[in-house]
C-alpha cells in the first residue's frame, strides 16, 4: 500500500514538472540571475569588473588668455552694441494733445518738455508767474529728448547753446530691468541743437487752415495791388520782403506801409537783405543779411520779422539753419505748394488759370503756398485761389496763426 502511494506521488510530480507555465517561470528566473551576475560588479565597483565606475563629467575649463595682471577668462559672449545717446527731436502739437500725453509717448515728463521749450513759448516757463502748461496750441513745434528728464536742480537755460549740450538732462527710468546710463545727451550734425532753426513746409494737416505767403524781391509791378486786394477781401497772409525791395523801392515801401496798417491781416518774415544763396555764405555773412533786412523793414511795418525766415531760392543746409537760429529766427519757412508765379508765361510760366488749378489740386490742411508780390498773373489768380481753398474747406491764416506764435 505504501509503495503504491509513493508511485502515485512521483507520477504527480512528473506531470507538474512537465507543465509549460512552470518551465517558463524557471527560465525567467535563470535569465534574471544571469543579468544580475553580469551587472552587479559594474554597479558596485567590485574588483574584476570589466568597466570602471562612471563619474560625472567635469565642467569645461574656460580658455585663458594673458592679461595685464595675469590670465583672465576669455569671454564666450558677444558684447551688446552700446545704445546711442539721446538726441533732440521735434514734435508738432495736434488738436487734443497735452504736455502729459506727449511726454508719455516719448517717455519723459511734461515739465521737462516745458523746460526745453520755455525760450520759444514763455507760457511754458516753469519759473514764470505766467506758466500755463495746459495751454499749448495746435501747430506749436516742441523740441524734446525722448527717454530723458530734466534735473530741475540744474534746468536748461531758455536758449541752449549751439554745442548741443542740454544742461541738467538725465535719462528717465524705463521699464527695462537694467539701469539706463547716466550720460549727458549730445547732438550730432544729423540732429540739430535746439538753437538751430526748424524747417517747416506745412502746418497741422487736420487744422483746416492754409497759409498764403508772398515773397517780395525783383519784379514789383503788381505788389501794391496784390496787398490792396488782400486787404479789401480780409485775407490773412504772410509777406517775406527782402531789405532792398521793401525799403529802397517806392513800390516796396508802399506795399509794406499798406500791410502795416492792417496788422490783424499780415505777418512779416525775413527774406534777407539782397537775396543771395545762403549756402555760399559764412555764418557772419548770413547774420549780416538777416540783420540788415530786419533793421530796414521793422520801422516800416512796425513789427519784427522774427521768428520767420525764408531762404532765397529755398536753399539751405544745416549750417544755414544753425546760423539763422543763432540770429534769432526760430523757423526756416519752406512750402508744399509752389505756384512758380515768378516766371512769365512766355518763358513757360503759369497763367492765372494754371495757378488756380495747381492750388486747387495740391492744397490741403496746413499747406504753405509760395507766391510772389511780383508774380506775373498772381493778382489775376487771387479770386480763383480764394474760391478754390474755400471749396476745399480751408481758410487762409498767417503763419503765426497756423503755428501759434
Amino acid at each position: 500500500m505504501a509503495r503504491n502511494q509513493r508511485s502515485s506521488d512521483r507520477s504527480e510530480l512528473s506531470r507538474s514538472l512537465r507543465s509549460p507555465w512552470l518551465t517558463g517561470g524557471l527560465a525567467l528566473v535563470v535569465v534574471l540571475l544571469a543579468v544580475a551576475v553580469v551587472a552587479l560588479p559594474n554597479l558596485i565597483g567590485l574588483p574584476g569588473s570589466n568597466q570602471a565606475p562612471q563619474s560625472p563629467s567635469p565642467a569645461p575649463t574656460p580658455t585663458l588668455t594673458p592679461g595685464p595682471t595675469g590670465p583672465t577668462p576669455e569671454p564666450t559672449f558677444t558684447r551688446p552694441t552700446p545704445s546711442p545717446d539721446p538726441t533732440f527731436t521735434s514734435y508738432v502739437v495736434r488738436s487734443g494733445d497735452s504736455l502729459t500725453s506727449i511726454a508719455t509717448r516719448y517717455r519723459t515728463t511734461a515739465r521737462s518738455i516745458a523746460w526745453w521749450n520755455r525760450g520759444t513759448y514763455p507760457s511754458l516757463d516753469p519759473e514764470s508767474p505766467g506758466y500755463r502748461p495746459n495751454s499749448i496750441r495746435p501747430g506749436w513745434i516742441l523740441v524734446l529728448l525722448p527717454g530723458v528728464t530734466v534735473d530741475e536742480t540744474n534746468p536748461p537755460t531758455p536758449s541752449p547753446p549751439l554745442t548741443g549740450q542740454a544742461p541738467g538732462a538725465t535719462p528717465a527710468p524705463t521699464p527695462a530691468a537694467s539701469p539706463v546710463p547716466q550720460a549727458s545727451p549730445t547732438i550730432g550734425p544729423s540732429t540739430p541743437p535746439v538753437g538751430a532753426a526748424t524747417v517747416i513746409s506745412h502746418g497741422p494737416r487736420d487744422s483746416g487752415t492754409i497759409a498764403l505767403t508772398f515773397d517780395m524781391g525783383g519784379r514789383l509791378d503788381p505788389a501794391v495791388d496784390i496787398v490792396r486786394w488782400l486787404v479789401d477781401h480780409h485775407v490773412h497772409a504772410t509777406l517775406f520782403p527782402t531789405g532792398t525791395a521793401g525799403s529802397t523801392t517806392t513800390l516796396g515801401r508802399e506795399a509794406l506801409t499798406l500791410a502795416a496798417a492792417h496788422p490783424e491781416l499780415f505777418d512779416i518774415g525775413n527774406h534777407s537783405w539782397s537775396h543771395p544763396n545762403f549756402t555760399t555764405l559764412t555764418a557772419t555773412q548770413m547774420a549780416d543779411q538777416v540783420s540788415a533786412c530786419e533793421a530796414a523793414i521793422e520801422p516800416i511795418v512796425g513789427q519784427t520779422s522774427k521768428p520767420w525766415f525764408r531762404p532765397p531760392y529755398g536753399a539751405w543746409t544745416y549750417a544755414v539753419r544753425a546760423a539763422i537760429g543763432q540770429a534769432g529766427y526760430r523757423y526756416l519757412v519752406m512750402w508744399d505748394v509752389d505756384t512758380i508765379d515768378w516766371r512769365a508765361t512766355v518763358d513757360g510760366g503759369p497763367s492765372a488759370t494754371d495757378i488756380v488749378a495747381k492750388i486747387s489740386a495740391k492744397a490741403q490742411g496746413g499747406s504753405i503756398v509760395l507766391m510772389h508780390l511780383g508774380g506775373w498773373h498772381t493778382l489775376e489768380a487771387l479770386p480763383g485761389i480764394l474760391a478754390a481753398v474755400e471749396a476745399r474747406g480751408l481758410h487762409p491764416v498767417t503763419l503765426g496763426e497756423m503755428f501759434g506764435t
